[in-house]
């Protein structure tokens, strides 16, 4: 069986022998996405200890499943997964070592999804992972935690309803604001080249045209061919600026941008939360959006 039918089957959400009302105590939840443990955490208040497995700063597509991890996540009550194929590397390894009493949530397959039509550098489509870099997509997932937290601490219910509604209120003061300021850019300006394809999500939100130097994930190495005619795109449609990313390296882009005559519009946090005004959901999206808005008026 193909690993991502595999992974369908294994990581969709597996309630059996879980979801029987757990004793007081608090909820251990082992995250493999920064922007979930921030969910969790958000969500769970004071009656959930969250781990997050991967650090915010940490390349998720380079992410190798260690045994300090290993144990985390099979001490805990929930794990989160990013879902949509983000995991596939190590998904296998980590479904056999966990035990059934550990609930897995791979909160992205729950999500509408987007995929990558199949083209000279990729054997089939693909769908995006990237679902974070849309603010609704996140207030969605947010209902997904909130659910998995209540089926599986129904005495708590109450409090993860109120600390949910608090965080999805804050989303969607955030996600107003991300309008606002993206309507400071003509839609004929809203030509987003990016290191790698991390925002068709934000893309298809707020309306942008984009294109990237990689592929889906960091591991896709861009051919000559693909940077040949990006190159003669960005000129074609005069795209002012492009944009490095905070977990990559910029030797490539940097290049582009000689070749071009486009500039380096700045650095976006693409696959989670990041050092500095990175490290919140909030204060990643601010920096992305004021990065891509004020590079490209």
């Amino acid at each position: 069986m193909p690993l991502r039918s595999l992974a369908a089957v294994a990581f969709g959400v597996l309630w059996v022998g879980a979801l029987a009302q757990k004793a007081a105590g608090e909820v251990k939840v082992a995250s493999f996405s920064t922007v979930l443990s921030e969910v969790a955490e958000k969500v769970g208040g004071k009656d959930v200890t969250v781990t997050s497995l991967i650090k915010p700063g940490q390349d998720p597509h380079e992410y190798q499943l260690t045994p300090g991890d290993l144990t985390a996540a099979t001490n805990a009550n929930l794990v989160l997964l990013s879902g949509k194929g983000m995991e596939n590397t190590y998904l296998v390894n980590l479904r056999d070592a966990l035990p059934k009493k550990v609930v897995v949530l791979a909160v992205g397959n729950q999500l509408p999804g987007l995929t990558k039509p199949a083209d000279k550098s990729a054997e089939e489509a693909a769908e995006d992972p990237h679902w974070w870099n849309s603010v609704p997509e996140v207030e969605k997932a947010t209902v997904v935690v909130r659910d998995a937290l209540i089926r599986l601490d129904p005495q708590r219910s109450s409090d993860y309803q109120s600390n949910a509604g608090a965080y999805l209120a804050d989303l969607k003061e955030l996600n107003a604001w991300v309008k606002r300021k993206v309507a400071e850019l003509p839609r004929d300006q809203r030509k987003l080249v990016t290191s790698h394809d991390a925002f068709q999500y934000f893309a298809k939100e707020y309306g942008f045209q984009i294109d990237s130097i990689e592929g889906l994930t960091t591991e896709q190495e861009p051919s000559v061919s693909h940077i040949s005619a990006l190159i003669d795109e960005i000129k074609k449609q005069q795209v002012k600026a492009i944009f490095l990313e905070n977990t990559l390296n910029p030797k490539v882009s940097t290049e582009i941008t000689r070749e071009s005559g486009a500039k380096i519009g700045g650095t976006l946090y693409a696959d989670g939360l990041g050092p500095g005004d990175g490290a919140t959901y909030d204060g990643m999206i601010r920096h992305n959006v004021t990065e891509i808005v004020d590079a490209l008026k």
